[in-house]
């Protein structure tokens, strides 16, 4: 079953409940917040007697898989491979004393824990943070968790390396193809590619105080990953749609970490949509993943964050998964814990006066160098 929806009724002084159950293989995250206001404009046209009216899909999920099988196969996307056959033929220093094994380290066996981060953080790592750098919430989360790990390695006997190799799963809804519409598709759109990022060297106890040089890790991490064309779509289309690339790929290594950002959703008590306050999100409510256990997992330690809009403010929520063969408990909330720490040092940074600034991917036209930036933006300031 793809769908089942349950009304569990509490009687008429209770406000009841309505499972909805959808497998993840026809929704993604952002499909629910498509599905949940299309639910509640049926439920109150049906109590009015009316016909619901819902707006139109711009694309259907048929017709975007097949415009992504043409685009795998252009010549233009196809010569894509190279960037992705370098990116992956760079050696990746271990991170753990083993390897990943298919037949050991599996869904069934795989450990997990949650941490979570609070309001007076987690706003301006959304707000103030990005914006000060004219970046996103990914590249913030990135040049932390590269800076932990980082910092992990040299504690642990594993190198002094500032490089970080990693799969980062993306939301896959990049209107790639000229004419497109995905905000009104329901499906699982998603996406996965190989990134490589180095925020440089750094002392840890910068980090964490704030220090200057996280401006700079976070503008050169924010310039790596802007290299990568269309947010990295093309390596899944030509990993997986066009055999020719497709084996070629297929023979490289996988990176040993797995990250992904889902974005924000309500927590308990939140409207589902504005305005209606009848429909709320349950106590009981949660994004679930089911999976048979005997799957291998993709990757030796994974990340799967996002944020918690509650009542109290927004937390970023981290559920840290690992096969526990390779890693122990221990050093996975150490990590965890390293991670939120620079976090923290990058909120800091960006509180104090003069923070921030545009790197060359702001200015697509021109040529300019961070240097030329950094000296017009410090001309600026004394002008004003």
């Amino acid at each position: 079953p793809l769908l089942q929806l349950v009304w569990l009724d509490a009687g008429p002084a209770r406000p009841g409940r309505l499972l909805v159950v959808v497998s993840h293989l026809v929704v993604d995250g952002v499909s629910w917040r498509i599905l949940l206001p299309d639910l509640v404009a049926a439920w109150e046209a049906a109590g009015l007697g009316r016909p619901a009216r819902l707006d139109p899909v711009g694309t259907s999920l048929r017709h975007w898989s097949q415009l992504l099988a043409v685009e795998a196969r252009r010549p233009a996307r196809a010569a894509e491979v190279t960037l992705w056959a370098d990116l992956l033929g760079v050696a990746d220093p271990p991170l753990t004393a083993g390897r990943l094994d298919p037949v050991r380290d599996t869904v069934g066996r795989a450990r997990e824990c949650t941490l979570s981060l609070p309001p007076e953080v987690t706003t301006p790592l959304l707000t103030t943070v990005p914006a000060a750098f004219h970046a996103g919430v990914n590249d913030v989360l990135l040049t932390a968790l590269a800076l932990a790990i980082a910092e992990w390695r040299r504690r642990h006997g594993r190198g002094r390396q500032t490089a970080l190799l990693m799969d980062v799963e993306g939301h896959g809804r990049e209107e790639i193809v000229d004419g497109v519409d995905l905000s009104r598709t329901v499906g699982w759109f998603t996406s996965l590619y190989p990134v490589r990022i180095d925020p440089g060297p750094l002392v840890w106890a910068e980090a964490v105080d704030g220090g200057p040089v996280l401006g700079q890790a976070l503008k050169r991490v924010k310039e790596q990953l802007r290299l990568l064309p269309d947010h990295g779509m093309g390596f899944g289309l030509l990993r997986h749609l066009n055999p020719e690339t497709g084996q070629r790929l297929a023979r490289l290594p996988v990176p040993q970490l797995g990250f992904n950002y889902l974005g924000r959703f309500p927590s308990a008590g939140t409207a589902v949509v504005p305005g209606s306050p009848e429909w709320t999100v349950a106590s009981e409510t949660g994004l679930l993943s089911g999976a048979d256990p005997a799957t291998a997992l993709a990757h030796g330690l994974e990340v799967n964050s996002m944020v918690r809009d509650a009542p109290g403010g927004p937390r970023l929520e981290a559920v840290w998964t690992w096969a526990p063969a390779l890693w122990s408990e221990q050093h996975v909330r150490v990590l965890a814990e390293q991670w939120f720490q620079a976090i923290r040092g990058l909120v800091r940074h960006g509180d104090r006066s003069g923070t921030g600034g545009h790197t060359p991917s702001d200015f697509p036209l021109t040529e300019l160098s961070q240097h030329d930036i950094e000296q017009l933006e410090a001309a600026w300031r004394i002008q004003k």
